[in-house]
């Protein structure tokens, strides 16, 4: 497993009985989590001095039971990087923190390159990694199907102090996006997705991630550049394990790319605990 250990903003209290206790900043949240199976007491005193806890509702859904003056938003930095934190609908901050560990790969590979390389991040959300990536000399291109959530990464984009970097800011349908840049002919040394589980596209089409993923993977592979560098998948998916990833990308990319693929699940370590909390998986393949 790789680990999330980079951060002094934030940091996994504990977590027992399908919830996580969470520092971000000096904001005490507690939230749900369903990877949280075990029961443990919950012996550490935050849990009963949190800021603001989500419930989720019998009928589908929640609320944030706020118990201070907790700010709408606030700012959660993570090494030279500024984001936005704001709790909203179904549980969610903006920032999935264990993505640190993609953030720093990205910017590492980015910094040994000798040329600028082009980045392709699709289902982009609020960008950390875009503006990690920005960051580290990247030119990106930033698709994400919600205009609130293009909006968001460009204020983080701003707090990070990379605005002014060469980044196109999309509001689009990725899949259809992907085939009209590779009728542009179009290409890129980096791509990078965060595909959801499900969702539905503007016709009101249903996207089902395990039924997609490989078409999709397909048609980014005729994005990548000649000296392409990486390809990531990050995944939530249950059904959809690090080793059917990597055994996607082996077999699109390799073939006309060559390079290795590796995959493993990343995680955020617990304070209280000393283990570390699973969070969804990664595949990358590298040339």
């Amino acid at each position: 497993m790789r680990i999330a250990s980079g951060w002094n903003q934030y940091e996994l209290i504990d977590c027992a009985d399908g919830e996580r206790l969470e520092r971000w900043d000096r904001y005490i949240l507690i939230r749900p989590d369903p990877q949280v199976l075990w029961q443990t007491p919950k012996l550490d005193p935050l849990w009963k001095k949190a800021d603001a806890r989500y419930s989720r509702a019998n009928t589908g859904g929640g609320h944030w039971d706020v118990f201070t003056k907790l700010p709408d938003e606030w700012m959660v930095g993570y090494r030279n990087l500024s984001f936005h934190v704001k709790p909203m609908g179904f549980k969610h901050t903006g920032i999935f923190p264990e993505q640190a560990v993609n953030w720093d790969l990205i910017a590492d590979l980015i910094r040994c390159s000798n040329r600028q390389l082009r980045v392709l991040n699709l289902f982009a959300y609020t960008g950390c990694a875009t503006i990690s990536a920005l960051h580290a000399g990247a030119a990106v291109t930033h698709v994400d199907a919600s205009k609130g959530m293009v909006q968001w990464a460009k204020e983080n984009a701003a707090l990070s102090g990379v605005a002014d970097r060469p980044v196109r800011w999309l509001v689009d349908d990725c899949i259809k996006f992907v085939e009209r840049e590779l009728r542009r002919g179009n290409q890129y040394d980096v791509i990078i997705m965060d595909p959801p589980s499900y969702g539905r596209g503007p016709g009101g089409e249903i996207w089902k991630l395990e039924s997609e993923i490989y078409r999709l993977c397909e048609k980014c592979v005729g994005l990548l550049s000649p000296d392409a560098k990486l390809f990531l998948i990050n995944s939530y998916t249950t059904g959809l394990s690090p080793s059917v990833m990597a055994y996607i990308l082996g077999a699109l990319v390799i073939p006309s790319h060559g390079g290795s693929v590796s995959a493993d699940e990343i995680g955020i370590p617990v304070t209280r605990s000393g283990l570390v909390l699973p969070c969804g998986a990664s595949a990358i393949w590298t040339r």
